[in-house]
C-alpha cells in the first residue's frame, strides 16, 4: 500500500473515531472567513471543549459511511469545516450561534448536523443553539414547580378557612 494511500486511511479511521466518539457533529460553511476570525472561532471552540477540523470532503464521507452516517452526505460540498461536540451536545451550536452574534459580517454558517443520532438541519441546529443553558433550565423548571406547589398550598388552605368558617 503506497503513503498516500495509507495515510488516507489513518484520516479516515481518525474521523471515524471522532464520530463514533462525539456526541453532536456540525458542519459548517467557512468560505470567505479570514484567518483572524478563524483564529477566533478556533480559541472559542477550544474553551467550550469541542473540536474543530477541515478535513477533505471525501474522506470525511468515507468515514461517514463506515461509521454509520449517511445523512451529512449531501452537504459535503465546497468549503466545510467539522466541529466535534465530546461532552456538551449543545456546546458546538452555543459556540457558532455566539460567535455569530459578536461577529455578524463574518460569513460562517452552519449547513447541517447530526447530533445524537439525529439528523438536524441548519436551522434547528440554531434553535438549538438559541436554547438557554442547563442551569437556566432548571432554574425555570424549579421555578414552575415552586410556583405550581404555592397555588396548591394556596388553594388547600382556602379550602381549609371556608370550611372551618361554615363550622
Amino acid at each position: 500500500m503506497s503513503k498516500n494511500l495509507e495515510a488516507k486511511q489513518q484520516v479516515v479511521n481518525e474521523v471515524k473515531e471522532k464520530l463514533q466518539k462525539s456526541k453532536s457533529v456540525l458542519l459548517v460553511d467557512y468560505k470567505g472567513i479570514n484567518v483572524e476570525d478563524v483564529t477566533e472561532l478556533r480559541k472559542r471552540f477550544r474553551e467550550a471543549g469541542v473540536d474543530y477540523k477541515v478535513y477533505k470532503n471525501t474522506l470525511f464521507k468515507r468515514a461517514a459511511h463506515e461509521a454509520g452516517i449517511e445523512e451529512l452526505n449531501e452537504f459535503l460540498e465546497g468549503t466545510v469545516g467539522y466541529v466535534f461536540g465530546y461532552d456538551d451536545v449543545v456546546a458546538p451550536a452555543k459556540t457558532i450561534n455566539q460567535f455569530q452574534k459578536d461577529n455578524p459580517k463574518t460569513p460562517i454558517a452552519v449547513k447541517a448536523g447530526f447530533v445524537e443520532n439525529s439528523f438536524m438541519d441548519a436551522d434547528a441546529v440554531k434553535a438549538l443553539g438559541d436554547l438557554p443553558s442547563r442551569e437556566v433550565l432548571i432554574a425555570m423548571l424549579l421555578g414552575a414547580l415552586q410556583g405550581s406547589v404555592r397555588n396548591l398550598a394556596y388553594m388547600l388552605n382556602s379550602i381549609k378557612e371556608k370550611k372551618e368558617a361554615e363550622a
